[in-house]
């Protein structure tokens, strides 16, 4: 192999930290970068398909519900949410990394989240000015994210981001079977973690514009999924 050229991606041994989402050392796989294919066939791809389809059918069964606290639709969302992390595993497991799922994943997260947070706002199932911090949040990412990535900026997810998921999800899924006290603890620590997570990009986008001013690099990077 002459020095030039760059040995081929291969899949890290897949021990139960890697398994379970913990270990994500190593660069990410090249299906999952800006400019890969798509590549919809897969299993996560799949699996996201069927999360993506759970969606309306957990908006339909709250707002009929009366009260908003239908076992099932609560039943719905925590298989949906629960989803995020088998399609992980599969793509694991399988190997079968795409960009189609790199881009899916974190957008089902937040439609999920956001629609969470539209029925317990609606049945005030938890803290209002809470879940409209979050929702603030969420508009303030996709306002900026867009923005900053034009300008260079590459938003890769931090471990906070990361963390603030589940919180929120088992705080709306509480408050969804009516357990509000369970659920407000989840979603504060929820909104806690993701405003950490916002000041952490932008501390790190702050560094990346200052250092692109100073070397005059002004090339657009690939964009990364946040939370």
């Amino acid at each position: 192999m002459s020095d030039d050229e760059t040995p081929a991606w291969r899949n890290p041994q897949l021990t139960l930290r890697r398994f379970s989402g913990l270990d994500r050392s190593g660069p990410p796989p090249p299906a999952t970068l800006a400019g890969a294919p798509l590549n919809p066939w897969t299993i996560p791809n799949a699996i996201g398909l069927v999360r993506a389809c759970g969606i309306p059918i957990f908006l339909y069964l709250s707002f009929t519900s009366g009260d908003g606290t239908d076992l099932t639709a609560a039943i719905i969302f925590a298989l949906v949410a629960w989803g995020d992390q088998l399609d992980g595993m599969a793509a694991r497991v399988t190997g079968q990394y795409s960009r189609l799922g790199a881009m899916l994943d974190p957008i089902l997260d937040r439609v999920l989240i956001v629609s969470g947070v539209i029925v317990c706002f609606n049945y005030d199932l938890l803290l209002r000015w809470a879940l409209a911090i979050l929702v603030a949040r969420e508009l303030f990412m996709l306002a900026v994210g867009p923005v900053a990535v034009k300008r260079g900026v590459d938003l890769k997810i931090n471990w906070p981001g990361r963390w603030s998921v589940w919180p929120l999800m088992m705080g709306i899924g509480f408050g969804l079977i009516d357990l509000r006290t369970l659920g407000s603890i989840g979603l504060l620590l929820g909104v806690a973690l993701s405003l950490w997570a916002t000041a952490l990009y932008a501390v790190d986008a702050r560094r990346q514009l200052a250092d692109d001013t100073g070397s005059g690099d002004a090339s657009p990077r690939a964009p990364s999924s946040s939370t």
